[in-house]
């Protein structure tokens, strides 16, 4: 099977920026954080700049978490900028600038979980270590077991399966790693499959069962109007759109429902991603 899959992703595989030569165990990194739970093409033009802007990580970490937050601009989830910003910090002061290549060096990171750790162990320095995501969940459950989805998460199950699908030689197993969750992104996908494309048709346990259906528990669907996580986005626009802190009345206009929108506030202060000055104004941090 993944012999298949190889030279289907040698011919077939996004031209993604951070896949080019030359890109660094720090854009691979960079990459890694903005992609979680954001689409790739959000994704590029945003890491692009940010590259272009601060290529290593000492760069970074010499700006203010607001100017951070700021240049995070619309990818949303806020938080992950400031940990970045973090990581970026002690990657400059205890590993000589350079993004470490080992997973527990990279799990010590701050901000830095699992699934970052092995992906940039794997897609930056080749090494041979199970990246397991969505995508890579679905075209196992599905190859592999004959299932029509994954079903709830299990970190060892989930591990073990991808650990015995990759080669040997580590340069050939992070590939490999990267061409599983190309397919399951463009291919195998949750949605409208298209089969007829796929590399490892042949060999695809929920095709030989004749697709049958999932069957597992209901997955929660994620919302996003009227949601705390739209409130909080409009409220960080506000604050990116000024280079002074913004009095109450101008947050104010941003939501109808008071309640909904003091408790934004209120998480973002507790998030560290707004700060509040001492004439009561409200700015991204570090920038009053």
């Amino acid at each position: 099977m993944i012999d298949s899959l190889l030279d289907w992703f040698d011919a077939n595989a996004r031209d993604l920026a951070w896949r080019r030569p030359g890109t660094t165990g720090w854009g691979v990194l960079v990459s890694e954080i903005m992609l979680q739970q954001t689409p790739v093409a959000r994704v590029e033009p945003i890491w692009l700049s940010w590259m272009a802007r601060w290529p290593v990580p000492s760069a970074l970490a010499a700006q203010t978490q607001g100017e951070v937050v700021r240049a995070w601009g619309k990818l949303g989830y806020p938080r992950r900028a400031l940990r970045l910003h973090a990581a970026a910090a002690v990657i400059a002061s205890d590993h000589g600038d350079v993004v470490p290549s080992d997973v527990d060096t990279l799990l010590a990171l701050p901000g830095i979980g699992a699934y970052t750790a092995r992906a940039v162990a794997a897609f930056a320095y080749g090494q041979r270590c199970p990246v397991v995501d969505t995508n890579v969940r679905r075209v196992v459950a599905r190859a592999v077991h004959g299932a029509g989805d994954a079903g709830p998460p299990s970190v060892t199950r989930d591990m073990d399966d991808v650990e015995v699908l990759l080669p040997i030689e580590p340069a050939r197993a992070a590939r490999a790693s990267a061409a599983l969750m190309e397919l399951g992104a463009i291919v195998c996908t949750a949605r409208a499959p298209k089969c007829v494309d796929c590399p490892v048709l042949d060999q695809c346990a929920w095709q030989r069962a004749g697709r049958p259906a999932y069957a597992g528990p209901a997955k929660a669907v994620q919302r996003f109007a009227g949601t705390d996580r739209q409130v909080r986005g409009l409220l960080l626009d506000v604050l990116r759109g000024t280079n002074e802190p913004a009095a109450k009345g101008k947050l104010d206009l941003v939501w109808s429902d008071a309640g909904q929108r003091d408790r934004c506030l209120h998480s973002l202060l507790s998030d560290g991603l707004v700060e509040q000055t001492s004439d009561g104004r409200f700015a991204l941090p570090g920038e009053h």
